[in-house]
Formats: structure tokens, C-alpha cells, sequence
């Protein structure tokens, strides 16, 4: 099955690109890569999952994360817990700053 992997490769320079040209040009399984440098978007498509597209990629050394509306549904479920919490902690410093003023 052929699915599209769409990253965000920290990439500077046209070595940054040759990196990343070479690691998916080995990789099996990759039909076609599209690499823009000026949105620092790299697209890949091919029989390949998406975590080892991801992890072949890092292996540059190139900070890389997935472009937003590709991630995968898992981080997007770890983050929503994260950010929960958020709003109750903020609801309870206004208390604390009333109990000591």
C-alpha cells in the first residue's frame, strides 16, 4: 500500500538536502521524494511506514518532525492530555493569589 509521508527537515543548505536526497534514495520501499528547502518540507511517497521514512531521516542529523497535518493520530492524542491540565492549574492561581493578598 502506497501512502505519502509529509516532514519538517531543518535543512540550510544544498548539502543539508543532499543528506537527506541520499538516506531516501537507499531507502526501500520509496517511489518518489519531493524536497523543498524553502519550506523546509520534505514529502515522500512509497511503500514505506511512516515512523521509518521519520527515523531514516532524523538519521541526517537534521532536526526533523512531522509536517502538522500529517502527524499521526497517536501525537496528537498524547499532546491533548499534556494540555489539559494547563487550564486547572491556571484556575487555581488566581485563588491562591486572593488566599494571600
Amino acid at each position: 500500500m502506497s501512502q505519502t509521508t509529509v516532514l519538517k527537515v531543518a535543512m540550510s543548505c544544498q548539502g543539508c538536502v543532499g543528506a537527506v536526497k541520499r538516506v531516501l534514495g537507499k531507502l526501500e520501499g520509496v517511489e518518489a521524494f519531493d524536497i523543498d528547502i524553502d519550506a523546509q518540507k520534505v514529502t515522500v511517497k512509497g511503500n514505506v511506514e511512516r515512523e521509518v521514512v521519520f527515523q531514516t531521516v532524523s538519521k541526517t542529523g537534521k532536526k526533523t518532525a512531522y509536517w502538522e497535518e500529517d502527524a499521526p493520530a497517536a501525537s496528537a492524542k498524547e499532546a491533548t492530555p499534556a494540555a489539559a491540565p494547563a487550564p486547572a492549574e491556571a484556575e487555581a492561581k488566581p485563588a491562591e493569589t486572593v488566599a494571600a493578598a
